[in-house]
């Protein structure tokens, strides 16, 4: 496998007005739906594609509220760059279950304070 560092590469510009905005949204969106069952097959996930799929509409859904242009630009680019990382394969399998880890461990919450995060291990 060779790999291309400039693959679903794009270049960084900022949205117009609320109507380009909405559009990459929208197209953003699509791409993750679309690619749902390469994702399942590429990091070999033991659930349904339904699954991964309800998970990408709660990612996009956190942030339906916002209302500044520039903070909806700035989620763009996040939104791309953990696209391209997870289309390329430049992640590890731990990394993708993250998003899952509530579901599979109810109790999974952020620590009360930094220390009770820091002697459980976590950062």
């Amino acid at each position: 496998m060779v790999i291309n560092p400039t693959y679903l590469a794009q270049r960084t510009r900022s949205s117009v007005n609320w109507q380009d905005a909405k559009r990459r949204v929208t197209k953003s969106y699509r791409e993750w739906l679309r690619s749902a069952p390469e994702i399942q097959q590429m990091y070999s996930l033991n659930m349904p594609i339904s699954e991964i799929r309800t998970k990408i509409r709660q990612e996009f859904e956190r942030h339906r509220y916002v209302n500044q242009l520039p903070v909806v630009d700035m989620l763009l680019f996040q939104n791309h760059s953990e696209y391209q990382e997870t289309m390329n394969y430049w992640k590890q399998l731990p990394h993708v279950l993250k998003y899952f880890r509530e579901k599979e461990d109810p109790t999974a919450k952020l620590p009360q304070s930094f220390m009770q995060g820091f002697l459980e291990g976590r950062n």
